[in-house]
């Protein structure tokens, strides 16, 4: 199952816990094992040196059409960036379900995010492995 993960890099901490456990962890239903796939942008991608914002969506935007779900932490920093939001607009333009993932119990919870979420969990890993497998697998 191909999943992006949405981030920030000011950020970046949210995004390395989630991939640290959809993709380095192992998980398995019925002693089958899961296997996840990252499609997200890593920070050494050469996407970043795109050379405008029109080519930099359509490499994004390429990547979320390769996945099965979008995961998006619902840091109140999300309202203000530009590319989560091209990211949610992507998820839609894909049919991408999208889980949003509450970092560390926040108090408060991103309204762009919340809104274009299919489903939203805690920051807890078996929530985030439980939702990715069930909206990858079309359990909305």
């Amino acid at each position: 199952m191909n999943v992006f993960i949405s981030h920030s890099w000011t950020y970046s901490n949210h995004y390395d816990k989630l991939a640290e456990w959809i993709f380095e962890e192992y998980w398995s239903i019925n002693g089958v094992r899961l296997n996840f796939f990252n499609t997200s942008v890593p920070k050494d991608n050469p996407i970043h040196f795109a050379p405008s914002d029109k080519a930099l969506q359509t490499a994004i935007y390429e990547r979320i059409a390769k996945s099965d779900v979008v995961v998006i932490p619902t840091g109140m920093y999300s309202n203000h960036s530009k590319w989560i939001r091209k990211e949610i607009d992507g998820s839609a333009l894909y049919h991408k379900p999208i889980l949003a993932v509450d970092p560390w119990a926040q108090k408060r919870a991103s309204s762009t995010v919340m809104s274009a979420s299919t489903r939203a969990v805690g920051w807890n890993k078996q929530s985030v492995i439980d939702g990715v497998w069930n909206l990858g697998n079309g359990n909305y």
